[in-house]
């Protein structure tokens, strides 16, 4: 596949974008990791207090409150916890569609995405377990392989034979770790800047981070989170519904999420289902360049695309181009 070229008049990105950035490497990366080393033993998520449970609970139905209600909301049960999953009902046939998010974003990450879905496609949205959102974990995620099984037990418990799966960022890694434990349940497999399963993180991300982790000014914290997510300190101070709710997720929940690991080449060949992979050509957290060569090179017959504006941010800022692609690379692989 070719580069796919910038365009002048591009959509700016919505500024919410950042913070799930900020959640991401922040929270995760860094607090996590520091976290693993204090006490080693595989957590519970949980929220810290029933105050932060409700305030994240209030800004989950603002952002969901833009889109169209589900046709039905689910909680489907796993031997790790229950799911909760939103469906969307769909005229077009073949596979429905499962969509797995970001870090401390849950299904309304997705918001700004289905509007070009809802209606076509079946799709069902997942709020991660061991993350924030209404998933409730009942026993540990021992191994990031663990990640594999509450999924490969959901999409049966919805009732669903193959499914075609969308991942961004932490959801990509997940994604592409479901797809290869789960192969039979997976019509097509989707990752939009899947995080550390290609490639990992550029040295820069670390050094952003733990400066927005230190008791410095907060000029330099937004200085740092600007970095990260590549954008402007403008931008990181401005809020919306969506930064509320990641604010509120990063700030009120311990997540008992497994780090992922970097996919050896034998196990990206035994991803046999038709794939995409689509990564960032600017601030990407998936690995840029080095992550579109490694996939042309170990999958020469999948659809690679590198779009050199986007940042970490793709799916939302490149929205309609990816919208329109997906249908039809779903409609392809049916």
């Amino acid at each position: 596949m070719r580069d796919r070229p910038s365009r002048e008049a591009r959509p700016r990105p919505r500024r919410w974008v950042l913070k799930a950035l900020v959640a991401l490497v922040v929270a995760w990366l860094v607090v996590d990791k520091a976290a693993s080393v204090v006490a080693p033993e595989p957590q519970v998520g949980h929220w810290r207090s029933a105050g932060a449970q409700e305030a994240y609970a209030v800004a989950y139905r603002d952002v969901m409150a833009e889109l169209p209600a589900p046709t039905r909301v689910l909680d489907i049960q796993t031997e790790h916890g229950s799911i909760r999953v939103l469906e969307w009902m769909g005229e077009e046939a073949g596979p429905p569609v499962l969509l797995v998010p970001g870090m401390s974003s849950g299904a309304p990450m997705w918001s700004e995405n289905l509007p070009a879905w809802i209606g076509k496609r079946t799709m069902y949205a997942l709020d991660p377990l061991g993350d924030a959102g209404f998933s409730s974990q009942r026993l540990p995620l021992t191994g990031f392989e663990a990640q594999a099984q509450w999924i490969g037990e959901a999409v049966p418990g919805l009732g669903l034979g193959r499914v075609h799966v969308v991942g961004h960022s932490f959801g990509g890694a997940t994604a592409a770790m479901y797809a290869l434990k789960h192969p039979e349940q997976v019509a097509s497999l989707t990752l939009l800047e899947p995080v550390w399963v290609i490639e990992s993180f550029p040295v820069s991300t670390f050094w952003w981070a733990t400066v927005a982790l230190l008791p410095v000014p907060q000029s330099w914290r937004d200085r740092a989170l600007a970095e990260i997510g590549g954008t402007t300190v403008a931008e990181v101070r401005e809020r919306t519904p969506m930064s509320v709710m990641i604010d509120a997720a990063a700030q009120g929940y311990s997540a008992g999420l497994p780090l992922p690991r970097r996919l050896t080449d034998d196990e990206w060949g035994n991803l046999v289902m038709p794939l995409r992979v689509d990564i960032a050509g600017t601030k990407s957290l998936a690995g840029g360049q080095r992550a579109v060569d490694r996939m042309r090179a170990l999958r020469p017959g999948a659809t690679v695309t590198l779009w050199p504006a986007a940042t970490h941010s793709l799916p939302m800022q490149e929205r309609e181009a990816i919208g329109s692609a997906l249908l039809e690379f779903w409609r392809a692989s049916s």
